[in-house]
Parts: C-alpha cells; sequence; structure tokens
C-alpha cells in the first residue's frame, strides 16, 4: 500500500478512537507516531520536540502559573466578592444575575487566564442563585460556559502565551489587543442575557443602590488589586507575564493565608448575604488555611499536566503535517483565494470547524503557524491576526461536538451536555457577530497596543 494509503487508514483509526471518547492527547499521540514511521521521519524527532517543549519554553511556565492564581483567587473568596460587585451593579435590569455571571466571567479571566477555570469557578458559585431566582437551569449553566470564552481573551490569557510563543510575537502585545475584543464578547453576550430574559421573564430585580454598588466594590478590592497587579506589571515592564504569573500566585497564597486568621477573629459569616455583613468585614475574605494550599496546588498541577503534554505532542502534530506538505497545501488553497478579505475570512472558517472537533491548544498550535504566515504575506497584521484567531478558537469553547466549556459546566451544575445547547446557541450567535466585528475592524485589535507603544 502507499503512504497516502497508511495514512488514510490510521488518520480513521484515530477518529473512530476519538469518537469514543480517548483522550485527544492520545489521539494526536497516536496519529504523529504513526505517520511518523509511515514516511520515516525517526521517533527520535518526536522524543527531542517533547524534550523541548519543557526544557525551552519558560514562557510557557506562567500557564501552570495563572492556573493556580485562577484556584487560589477561588478558594480565598476574591472571586465571590467579584461576583457580588457585578450583580449589585447590574441586578436591577431584567436578567440582571445572568449579566452579573458574564461580568464576573471577565474579571475574573482578568486574573486567572484560563477558560475551564472561569466556566467551573463562575458556573458553580451563580449557577444555584440563578436556578433559585427564576432562571432555567439549561439557560444557567450555559450562560456560565458562553462567559467562560473570555477566559483565553481578557488579558492574562494562557493562550495567548502559547500563540506568542509559537509565533515570536511580544506577549505583552497580546495581551493589550485582546482587551477591546474580549470587552466586546462581554457586552454582547450581556445583551443576549438581557433579551433572553426579558422574552422569559427570568430573573428577580433587586434596586439600583449606589451604597451596595459601594460596599460589593469595597469587598472586591483584592480582586481589582490583583487585576492592576498584573496589568501595571507586564505593561510598564516590570516584570514579564511569566513573572506576573508568580507574583500574582504569591499574592494569592499571602491574601489567602493572612486573611483566613484576620476573619475568624472579626467573627463574620462569609457566606451571610451582602447586606447583613458589617461594612468593615467586606475588607477581608474568607481566606484559607496554609494546610489547604498542598490541596490547590495539586488541582491546578492536574490540570496544567494535561495541558502542557498536549502542547508538546501538538507540537510534533504540526511537524508532521509539515513533512507531509500539508502547509503548502493550505498555502497555495489560500492564496489561489487572492486578497485580503478571502485569506481571512478561509482562515476563519477554518479556525471555526478545527474548533468544532479539538481544543483551541492543538488548534493554534496546529494551525496557527501555516495560516498566521499566509495572512501576513496578503497584508493582515500579526497582531490583528492573532486575535481573530483566537477569539474564533475561544468560540469553540462552546461549538459542538467538542464544546470544552460546555462539558465544563455540564460537570459542575449537573445539567445533561446536550440540554445546554437550546441556550448555548444563542451566545454562539453573538460571539460570532463580536468575531466578525473584529476581523473587519482591524483597530480593535491594534489601536491599543499602538498607543501603549508610544
Amino acid at each position: 500500500m502507499t503512504d497516502g494509503t497508511w495514512i488514510t487508514i490510521i488518520s480513521l483509526a484515530v477518529t473512530v478512537l476519538f469518537m469514543l471518547g480517548t483522550p485527544v492527547l492520545l489521539v494526536i499521540f497516536y496519529w504523529s507516531v504513526g505517520c511518523s514511521l509511515v514516511i520515516g521521519l525517526t521517533l527520535d524527532n518526536a522524543g527531542n520536540e517533547l524534550l523541548n517543549v519543557f526544557k525551552d519554553g519558560f514562557a510557557l511556565l506562567a500557564m501552570p502559573l495563572f492556573i493556580l492564581t485562577g484556584d487560589l483567587i477561588n478558594k480565598s473568596g476574591i472571586a465571590k466578592r467579584l461576583s457580588d460587585f457585578a450583580y449589585a451593579c447590574l441586578g436591577w435590569l431584567r436578567g440582571g444575575l445572568a449579566m452579573a455571571a458574564i461580568g464576573a466571567c471577565g474579571l475574573f479571566a482578568a486574573i486567572s487566564g484560563s477558560n475551564s477555570a472561569t466556566t467551573a469557578t463562575i458556573g458553580s458559585m451563580l449557577h444555584p442563585e440563578m436556578t433559585n431566582g427564576g432562571y432555567d437551569e439549561r439557560f444557567s449553566a450555559a450562560t456560565a460556559a458562553a462567559g467562560g470564552t473570555v477566559g483565553i481573551i481578557i488579558p492574562p490569557s494562557i493562550i495567548f502565551i502559547v500563540y506568542g510563543f509559537l509565533m515570536n510575537l511580544p506577549i505583552s502585545d497580546l495581551f493589550i489587543a485582546g482587551i477591546i475584543p474580549g470587552s466586546l464578547m462581554v457586552f454582547a453576550m450581556m445583551a443576549m442575557c438581557f433579551i433572553v430574559s426579558t422574552i422569559n421573564k427570568w430573573g428577580i430585580l433587586i434596586a439600583l443602590s449606589p451604597f451596595r454598588v459601594f460596599k460589593t466594590a469595597v469587598g472586591a478590592w483584592l480582586g481589582f488589586f490583583a487585576i492592576g497587579l498584573v496589568l501595571w506589571g507586564i505593561y510598564t515592564g516590570k516584570f514579564s507575564p511569566t513573572e506576573a504569573a508568580g507574583v500574582t500566585v504569591g499574592f494569592g497564597i499571602i491574601v489567602g493565608v493572612i486573611s483566613y486568621p484576620l476573619n475568624k477573629l472579626m467573627g463574620v459569616d462569609q457566606s451571610a448575604p451582602v447586606d447583613e455583613k458589617p461594612f468593615a468585614a467586606m475588607v477581608v475574605v474568607e481566606g484559607f488555611r496554609l494546610r489547604d494550599v498542598p490541596a490547590v496546588v495539586v488541582r491546578s498541577a492536574q490540570i496544567a499536566g494535561i495541558l502542557t503534554p498536549l502542547i508538546a505532542v501538538s507540537i510534533v502534530m504540526q511537524q508532521v503535517l509539515g513533512a507531509l506538505g500539508a502547509s503548502e497545501v493550505i498555502g497555495e488553497l489560500l492564496r489561489g483565494m487572492g486578497g485580503y478579505y478571502p485569506v481571512l475570512f478561509a482562515s476563519m472558517a477554518i479556525v471555526f470547524v478545527s474548533g468544532m472537533i479539538l481544543e483551541s491548544l492543538p488548534v493554534t498550535i496546529i494551525l496557527a503557524p501555516i495560516l498566521a504566515p499566509i495572512a501576513a504575506s496578503v497584508g493582515v497584521d500579526p497582531i490583528h491576526f492573532s486575535v481573530v484567531f483566537l477569539v474564533g478558537a475561544s468560540i469553540g469553547f462552546i461549538t459542538p461536538p467538542y464544546g470544552l466549556n460546555l462539558y465544563v459546566a455540564s460537570g459542575v451544575t449537573g445539567v445533561p451536555y446536550f440540554r445546554l445547547l437550546r441556550y448555548s446557541t444563542m451566545y454562539l450567535v453573538s460571539l460570532i457577530a463580536v468575531w466578525l466585528f473584529v476581523a473587519l475592524v482591524p483597530e480593535l485589535a491594534t489601536w491599543l497596543p499602538a498607543q501603549m507603544a508610544r
């Protein structure tokens, strides 16, 4: 049999494995090894690339640290304070609690940089409150899943770190470029929340109280400080994104360990409603004991232990595709379309379809080195393309059949996966509208980095 026949058989075999539930990591690994043997690419190459990712990828060190930051922020109670602030600002509107969940996702994303951590944290906190407030449980779970998509767009972003590492772009510029598109995603999903909730008359309205807004803002001060610390440090050059991740981990541990005894000393029940807490108690969060830290670290390490090998095998797969000439085939196909917009929109279509069946990391590692140079050759700004590419990858988090955030939301809320699809589709429409807007208006991604460079 010819090499092409063998590769077809291998591809069909791993597709069957994927459909049977085999982890994506193993599917990519099996395909890469099988194709390497067929085309005569030595397995030493795969081993060397796996080693190089762990040995030379200093920028990737930020990834597990930001994951740990998200877990520490959640454990300490800061994430709950951020959601309380969002609800105080938006609870007077129809669908206010759902919009607050989206807003809380945006705030939490500005600390954690992870889509799954954002979905799991906000979903587990606000899903019970939303269902008790009269929202359909399917809509509540879908809201957490959709809100988590901004976790990789609003800085700091784990996937922007990977993209910058792969394409040799300044990670700080990528972070800045994600601010406006990420904010637009949040506002678009809030608008969808308002429309759907108004039609169904969901939610219990609360009066807009400036005092309550101020009180919850004071309660969320540590979250705002963490966001400001990360952004200030990176954009002023005081520390790199990797060092920023380390700083926020230290911040999370210090705040959690110090707040726990202070909270006990004050004798405040942090589970009480905001209105029942004395003002002074809002300054201190729930915190955690020092002996709780190892369990948080282990949980974060489990997530990082899944993502980092996935990056490594995806790089190997990208090299195998290069040896097979896939980049040349795609390149010729796109260049044959001729012109800026045909190449840009064809690239978006490829990313969208890939995001339906793969997680954002392998999509980025496999496709970015192929598509980005082609887009640059027709005049697409590299920073603009990175944002367009990754917004498309984030939409894949709520796009079946893969839809990672849908699985995460289903897991933390108990709502079956397929029951989420009715309302996740509504959010999908709003996100695609933003995606097209960002693609058509490059300044949404390039203006802020240009201003910061002055």
